[in-house]
């Protein structure tokens, strides 16, 4: 017999299958050698009161053992000699996309500027030791794409569960802990997960498909309005339709597409930076315990938000027991982003801290002077206009920083009173702070409104307004500054066939399962408008 039930426990009593069973059996009633085995279906802390919870959802096999697997398979088939699709981009959109392509009989062909997700590695370290940035092997670009090496978090506010849940299982069916079908925020980490993109790279290959690192898309093929194929730097084409999955950093594909009259247009994104907080910190506030989260709770997450003279102001991609790491894709550049391991077990934990921009505040005055001032080119119109303003911050960052990846920083109350910091704090950014007037330099567009967010965030959560927190500069790369226009119905560009604009990178998704979610929809339009062909 199968039964379920939702129940609220201690942390300590959701430790393990055996004091979920003690639990049960006792508040239940039910003999506890007759629970053969427990499966966990949901879990979430509930840290909104002095005790703490944990809620539950939980499936017992009473007298009877587990008949299947913990998550559902999905079947891939030999596409050998099948019509191709060429999917650029091998991020969780690209990645998605070929496989649900492999589903449709279709074969893909993938096509990655960066290297696979071991070699790229070897880079990234290059980025803290040297200060040096492969502009193809870098945090963005290469296999598994920016989020292989950015936490790995699961998270989406998608309302599809049920593609939600399609990814997950994926995930899970090429190595991911089945424990993401189950937490509220589902986490693999940055040491799981390239192992899990290395089995989704082998299953296209298994199946026939092809993938090609080291090959940059340097122009789509276009023919009679039509998408036909790519050129790469190689010196190969690649002809069949396309699924443009690039990511959020590939600022050649925009300027490519817009020098070639292929419709984009200017996108909302945000801009901050990277809030590092001592994690013990954060354990003590949001656990409302002087001693942290003790031994049966995992380290705390946290998540703000706030309206501040008319744009948001938010924290964004929180990182329990994480660390900070450089993540620019290409000279004079610096960017933050944060990771953690799959333990969460690191002493700092950090968060973007972003204020919301929109393409109509390119008009402000001071935003427009940050570009001119840096010799980028732009009035604050056109689609590249938040792109332009990107790079911007990005080299002013770069010089505030001494024009290496050491990046510019200041304390969080220095930072509200306008005060220089004269010393920094201990932080896990390993190629360096130096303190910078993050109030003084940032344009006031963006300044003012975090210091009044973290002001307000200080007031409804004591003790997180503190000078032990330290700000580190930029985080730009919240989402794509440019949308790809297509059609809401066949996924294709507006004016160009043939070309299915995917993922982050076009403007679609906001992080790896809502990419995956929009690269299997790309993959169901292809072979929509290859039947129609």
């Amino acid at each position: 017999m199968i039964q379920e039930f939702q129940i609220r426990v201690l942390p300590e009593q959701a430790v393990n299958e055996q004091s979920i069973k003690l639990f049960i059996s006792k508040d239940k009633g039910i003999d506890a050698r007759t629970i053969k085995a427990i499966r966990v279906l949901k879990r979430s802390i509930d840290a909104r009161q002095r005790t703490i919870y944990v809620n539950l959802k939980v499936r017992l096999y009473i007298n009877e053992l587990p008949q299947d697997e913990e998550f559902v398979r999905t079947t891939y088939q030999n596409v050998e000699g099948k019509p191709q699709v060429i999917v650029v981009g091998a991020g969780p959109g690209g990645l998605f996309a070929a496989l649900r392509l492999i589903e449709h009989g279709l074969r893909p062909i993938v096509v990655e500027r960066g290297k696979n997700v071991r070699d790229r590695k070897v880079d990234i370290a290059k980025i803290s030791r040297e200060h040096k940035v492969d502009p193809e092997s870098n945090y963005s670009f290469g296999e598994g794409g920016a989020g292989a090496y950015s936490d790995g978090k699961l998270y989406t506010r998608s309302k599809k569960r049920g593609n939600v849940d399609k990814i997950l299982n994926v995930f899970c069916q090429h190595g991911a802990s089945t424990s993401i079908l189950v937490d509220a925020h589902p986490h693999i980490g940055t040491d799981k997960l390239p192992r899990v993109i290395e089995n989704m790279r082998n299953t296209i290959l298994e199946c026939g498909g092809e993938v090609h690192f080291e090959t940059r898309m340097d122009a789509l093929i276009i023919e009679k309005e039509k998408v036909v194929g790519i050129e790469t730097n190689t010196g190969k084409t690649f002809r069949g339709p396309v699924i443009l999955a690039t990511g959020h950093s590939a600022r050649d594909v925009y300027r490519w597409l817009y020098n070639n009259g292929v419709q984009i247009e200017a996108k909302g994104i945000a801009v901050g930076v990277r809030l590092e907080h001592p994690s013990h910190l954060i354990d003590q506030i949001q656990y409302h315990n002087k001693n942290g989260r003790g031994k049966y709770l995992p380290a705390a997450e946290y998540s703000f938000v706030t309206q501040v003279d008319g744009r948001g102001v938010y924290s964004f991609c929180m990182c329990p027991g994480g660390f900070v790491v450089p993540a620019a894709s290409g000279p004079h550049q610096i960017v933050v982003n944060g990771m953690s391991p799959s333990n969460r077990g690191g002493k700092w934990s950090n968060s973007g801290m972003v204020v919301e921009l929109r393409p109509e505040d390119l008009m402000n005055e001071e935003l427009r002077m940050k570009n001119e001032e840096l010799g980028i080119e732009s009035n604050g119109e056109g689609p590249l206009a938040m792109m332009h303003l990107q790079e911007a911050l990005e080299a002013s960052c770069w010089q505030q920083g001494n024009m290496r990846q050491t990046a510019p920083a200041q304390r969080m109350v220095d930072f509200t009173r306008k005060k220089l910091s004269y010393d920094l704090p201990a932080s896990s950014y390993s190629p360096g702070l130096v303190s910078s007037p993050l109030h003084f330099w940032m344009p006031h567009f963006i300044s003012d409104r975090l210091s009044k967010g973290f002001q307000q965030f200080g007031r409804s959560s004591h003790g997180f307004l503190t000078n032990e927190a330290c700000m580190i500069g930029m985080e730009t790369r919240t989402s794509a500054p440019v949308r790809i226009v297509r059609d809401n119905e066949t996924l294709q560009h507006l004016t160009v066939g043939g070309l299915f604009p995917c993922g982050e990178g076009a403007g679609y998704a906001g992080g790896i399962v809502s990419a995956g979610i929009d690269g299997e929809r790309c993959a169901d339009a292809v072979a929509a408008y290859l039947r129609i062909l």
